[in-house]
């Protein structure tokens, strides 16, 4: 098979760099190089530490053992006389025919890598479409993908070599951060083909967060997909993934409920105030918040989650209210100074506690004089989520008033905690379920360039053959009868390719295993001269070839 002179010296570049072995006498063959190429291959070794030259701008490597000797050129007339696929499948450097391009993960995130490390090294999503287009200009990516939060840097990558790959990607990752890449590689974490695919899937289903099963992480996944469309270098393999790992992130969220129940001491100090008030005064209960550092702010944030728009803050200065009031918007945040917290608390159902007192800020007596609240309401709340504690535990002993601490918040968020580890290994099931799936549609992705090289070598015979029975007829034939015979070889091909097509499936619904799809695949290419390895080799390094003259 004779390739183009701007193709050869790439394609041979990529070849031998990523063959690990010398080029056969059989592969220059099937190649058909030109006396120049062959000279530029041919050339002894001169130097110890290999031969290095220029092709198609791209430097290239071979070792000593590897050079080609002038007494090895190859006889044009012997090999044209040889199968250019055969030769091929005889060859060291034929490897991406034979191995599959593989998905790769490079990734550091909060269990592996400090936050100082992650910041260096994070991408914001208005850089996404850059980052792809770089990563996708590496040699040996042929797509890409960037999930980049607070919690984690991954990149994702179809890679035509794992090892090089992965070395490309790392020492872009340094590039773009500054960070040595010795440094990236003690933190970073690596994961292959289906393990790869297991870990976006568990990423999107909220497994692999802090928080398990919070719900962030899948509008996060979403936003990749979003983001990517139409970005070169976005593929057809990365986006299959990812939009696959959306479905399992909603499958397991619907299925296993994973994202009830409270897993913080804030968000579980709400969950109990609402369950320890009626329901029918969800949507009135006067809501008192002492205290707006980090817990206060959380306490917010959870309450504003649950529906609540208005609410009462108790600070030393309005600054830290002022802050949160901006950031909660379309919610009513009335501010007032901590000398009016007994005057507040009498106006309040719920009271939240969170402040870096050292004593308590109120007692018994504190509390035993202040009016009771309404009947719908029948308790005043007092939950308490300071340590050391704000409210002293006599406060229980006032008729009407119920108090809840730390303690008490740590056993619902451990029984919070252990039903989602429950519910965690009922989405592994999922997990493990839709993987397989995954696999399916990516091994039948194999078979495609040989189903559409079939059908267009079958359709060139039906449409030539139909054109010479049509002029046998006559010019004056009829358009009814012209599209009978036309809907007749059209027909007879379909029957024809039925039974070669359903033996070319490999899509997880019958019980044919890729080995054996793939043998059928290599039988159609020899019967029919369709070279799919050839072209499938071709087309990858002319992909490559194109993206570098742009």
């Amino acid at each position: 098979m004779a390739v183009s002179s701007t193709l050869s010296g790439a394609k041979w570049e990529r070849l031998l760099v990523n063959s690990g072995s010398s080029p056969s006498a059989s592969s220059l063959r099937a190649y058909s190089l030109s006396q120049q190429q062959m000279k530029a291959f041919s050339k002894p070794n001169r130097g110890k530490k290999g031969l290095a030259q220029r092709i198609g701008g791209v430097r290239c490597e071979v070792a000593q053992s590897d050079a080609i000797n002038e007494s090895e050129r190859i006889d044009p007339s012997k090999a044209s006389a040889l199968s250019a696929l055969e030769q091929l499948k005889t060859s060291a450097a034929d490897r991406y025919t034979k191995e599959r391009s593989s998905i790769v993960v490079i990734g550091l995130s909060i269990h592996t890598a400090p936050v100082e490390m992650r910041e260096k090294l994070a991408i914001p999503e208005a850089e996404w479409p850059r980052a792809i287009g770089e990563l996708y200009g590496l040699n040996h990516i042929e797509e890409a993908a960037v999930l980049s939060t607070c919690n984690r840097m991954e990149i994702y990558v179809v890679a035509l070599s794992q090892h090089r790959g992965v070395k490309e990607v790392t020492e872009w990752m340094s590039k773009t951060s500054g960070i040595p890449v010795s440094e990236i590689c003690e933190h970073r974490f690596l994961l292959y083909n289906k393990d790869a695919t297991q870990h976006l899937f568990e990423v999107s289903a909220g497994l692999d967060s802090l928080v398990l099963g919070e719900g962030q992480i899948l509008a996060q996944v979403k936003q990749v997909v979003k983001v990517g469309q139409g970005v070169v270098g976005f593929g057809r393999n990365v986006s299959g993934l990812f939009k696959h790992a959306i479905t399992v992130g909603k499958r397991v969220r619907t299925e296993t409920n994973i994202a009830a129940g409270a897993v913080s001491v804030s968000s579980a100090a709400v969950e109990l105030a609402l369950m320890k008030l009626p329901e029918s005064s969800h949507a009135t209960a006067r809501m008192l918040i002492i205290g707006a550092g980090k817990m206060g702010k959380l306490v917010i944030k959870h309450l504003v989650a649950k529906g609540c728009t208005k609410m009462v803050v108790v600070n030393r200065s309005e600054e830290k209210v002022a802050a949160i009031r901006e950031e909660m918007k379309g919610v009513e945040i009335i501010y007032r100074p901590l000398t009016d917290m007994l005057a507040c608390s009498a106006e309040a159902d719920v009271v939240f506690t969170s402040t870096a007192s050292e004593t308590p800020l109120f007692l018994k007596e504190h509390v035993k004089n202040l009016p009771p609240v309404s009947s719908e309401v029948g308790s005043r709340l007092f939950i308490d989520i300071s340590v050391p504690r704000n409210v002293g535990s006599c406060v229980s002993d006032v008729e009407g008033t119920r108090l809840y601490n730390v303690d008490d918040l740590k056993e619902v968020v451990a029984a919070n905690k252990e039903d989602r580890l429950r519910k965690a290994m009922e989405a592994q099931a999922i997990i493990a379920e839709e993987s397989k799936q995954f696999e399916a549609w990516r091994d039948s992705l194999e078979t495609v360039p040989t189903i559409k090289k079939l059908r267009a070598y079958a359709e060139r015979i039906r449409a030539a053959d139909l054109e010479k029975c049509l002029s046998k007829m006559g010019e004056d034939i009829p358009k009814k009868t012209r599209k009978a015979v036309d809907d007749l070889s059209r027909g007879i091909v379909n029957k024809l390719l039925h039974g070669p097509m359903q033996h070319l499936r490999c899509d997880g619904s019958d019980s044919r295993t890729l080995s054996e799809t793939l043998e059928n695949m290599h039988a159609l290419n020899r019967m029919f001269g369709l070279e799919t390895d050839i072209s499938l080799l071709e087309q990858k390094i002319r992909a490559k070839v194109e993206q570098s003259q742009k």
